[in-house]
């Protein structure tokens, strides 16, 4: 019985969603959020570190919130893949946030981002787009209409090539 539920288990983690509204994934506070509640909303999906040199990103992401909260959703994803820059627990990435950014757009608790362990949904974003995250802070524009453009990290949030999209 443990032997298909943990093969059920690795079947789920490999397949991605048919559509982004599929998934569920818990908050930071550990609150299942249901993806169905973006249907139509533009999001930036960004992967984020707290101990990385774009992490001062998290400042012109929270700006992006707020000034362009009615045309696009922030949606953050704290990864320890790349060099080990999001050591963290999901507690202490919520306290770092709050506390040296302001964040109030949803972040989600900890992923893995690439890799044998990626997360369906970033299975998904590189399905759609060809490419996974190359480092901290990549982003993934979702349009309503479904289609899904890839920033690297050198991008910012308020960069024109973005904000342009929205």
């Amino acid at each position: 019985m443990k032997t298909i539920a943990m093969l059920l288990f690795a079947t789920l983690m490999a397949a991605p969603a048919g559509s982004l509204y599929d998934f569920k994934i818990n908050s930071l506070e550990g609150q299942s959020v249901d993806f169905s509640k973006y249907k139509g909303k533009t999001l930036l999906i960004v992967n984020t570190a707290s101990k990385c040199g774009y992490t001062p990103q998290y400042k012109e992401l929270q700006q992006l919130h707020e000034q362009f909260g009615s045309k696009v959703t922030i949606l953050g994803f704290p990864a320890n893949n790349f060099g080990a820059q999001e050591p963290g627990t999901n507690l202490e990435i919520k306290e770092f946030c709050s506390k040296n950014y302001g964040v109030s757009f949803q972040m989600f608790e900890k992923i893995s981002v690439k890799g044998d362990d990626q997360h369906p949904l970033y299975a998904w974003l590189k399905e759609k787009t060809g490419q996974e995250p190359t480092w901290n802070f990549c982003k993934y524009l979702v349009k309503p209409d479904g289609t899904v453009k890839f920033f690297a990290s050198k991008v910012k949030p308020t960069d024109a090539a973005i904000t342009s999209e929205l």
